[in-house]
């Protein structure tokens, strides 16, 4: 069971997560980060590092946010690796927390 990126982290981007992947399976876009399924070793360690709450394991993913799980999944394929920390988006505080971020996803 793989770990999953949700609408939170979408124009925050904080990637405090991907410092801590012992197998560097975060993958970066404009404003938003994925987890690759097939590479993530469900070890947790990502999870308490979010400073946006916005990484849940696969099988406690809120209901209203299933549709992250597959959207992982395929940005995970087109997107580039990410295996350091960098800077949060410049707004990421004033976006942390707002609902309903799908839509503002850049890919």
């Amino acid at each position: 069971m793989a770990f999953v990126v949700t609408d939170n982290c979408i124009k925050c981007k904080y990637t405090d997560c991907v410092e801590v992947c012992p197998v560097d399976c975060f993958y970066e876009g404009p404003n938003f980060l994925v987890i690759h399924p097939d590479e993530c070793i469900d070890c947790a360690l990502c999870e308490p590092e979010c400073p946006a709450q916005a990484i849940f394991s696969e099988d406690e993913v809120p209901e209203d946010m299933q549709e992250f799980i597959q959207l992982n999944a395929d940005l995970a394929e087109v997107w580039p690796n990410i295996t350091e920390k960098k800077e949060a988006l410049p707004d990421a505080e004033d976006w942390d927390g707002v609902k309903g971020k799908l839509q503002h996803l850049e890919r």
